[in-house]
């Protein structure tokens, strides 16, 4: 008896968005990251074409790194505070991409200026050849102050820059614009939000194929189910057709760990979970993977050990393109 096809047939496709610039194409990197593409949902080998793996950011700040939890803090200690060396071991690591958040601009963590956010960018790209994400601080007041040096010192570079909202869009578009950058397009898990949001940006020059969607982020046990079907809901969206939700997506993730008890409470206090040196960076890479079947395809970790517990599940589970399968 013929098994059937049960295949879907989709009409839409997940736009291909490559971050990075090496000297080739005007920048210093020495490589790019392209994420998207995908004809199907996550991880149906059977269905469509998935042509690029999920890439992964690992996090560096130039602020305090107090409110880390122990368990990402011990592998940074000796590089932070620095972050030439900083991002020069997430390359060592395995990251595919470096995150620099701006937390340290923020008045509570210091006031950084926005020359120093800018030098800061400096320092980074010169001292690794991975594409760069750029993440502010989340004050619409600073972020418009900072952003727009940092795009500037990254020109050429074909960087991410996020976040823009639907109530602050505008200075931080015209940034990423000017520079030629990406930017990342934040709306509160509402596929409507986001939807609006894309238009807006669209309606002051950014084309959508430079836009990456962040729908904000909750790790497994504190919030996740509402954003992983939310993700869910704009991915089958944009694979039916619909090019306003035909972005990629992505995840800030390591931050979300440490709010979660089950993930850093201490042995002492809870030892019927285990170990935590196991449990923390197995909570972050099982996050990970989690959002990766919902539809995300960059995901920001802090935890190097996490990432390398992450790429290899999805070595094993995102499909193989076909020459290589």
């Amino acid at each position: 008896m013929p098994v059937p096809d049960v295949s879907e047939r989709l009409s839409g496709a997940i736009n291909e968005v490559t971050i990075g610039a090496t000297e080739e194409q005007g920048g210093s990197r020495t490589r790019t990251v392209t994420i998207g593409g995908e004809t199907s949902f996550p991880m149906l080998s059977f269905e469509g074409r998935y042509p690029h793996p999920p890439a992964f950011a690992l996090q560096i700040t130039a602020a305090d790194v107090d409110d880390w939890h122990a368990e990402a803090k011990k592998h940074v200690a000796d590089v932070a505070g620095d972050l030439e060396k900083w991002a020069g071991k997430c390359e060592e690591w395995g990251a595919d991409l470096i995150c620099l958040d701006l937390a340290a601009a923020h008045p509570d963590s210091g006031g950084r200026s926005p020359e120093q956010c800018a030098d800061d960018v400096k320092r980074v790209l010169g001292a690794s050849g991975l594409p760069l994400v750029v993440w502010g601080t989340d004050t619409d007041e600073v972020d418009n102050n900072i952003l727009p040096k940092c795009t500037q010192a990254a020109a050429g570079e074909n960087c991410l820059f996020g976040t823009a909202k639907e109530l602050n869009y505008r200075t931080l578009a015209a940034s990423c614009l000017a520079d030629s950058h990406k930017i990342i397009a934040e709306a509160p898990s509402d596929i409507n939000l986001s939807k609006q949001l894309h238009i807006l940006l669209k309606d002051v020059g950014v084309n959508l194929q430079d836009i990456i969607m962040h729908p904000t982020t909750g790790a497994l046990g504190f919030g996740m189910v509402y954003i992983y079907t939310t993700i869910e809901r704009g991915r089958i969206a944009g694979l039916s057709g619909d090019t306003l939700m035909q972005q990629p997506v992505v995840v800030n993730i390591g931050k979300e760990i440490g709010r979660v008890k089950e993930a850093v409470s201490p042995e002492e206090e809870s030892p019927q979970w285990g170990k935590v040196q196991v449990r923390a960076p197995l909570w972050e890479a099982a996050t990970a993977v989690g959002y990766v079947e919902a539809g995300a395809e960059l995901l920001v970790l802090r935890n190097p050990e996490a990432l390398q517990q992450a790429k290899t599940a999805l070595e094993a589970l995102w499909p193989k393109p076909p020459e290589s399968a």
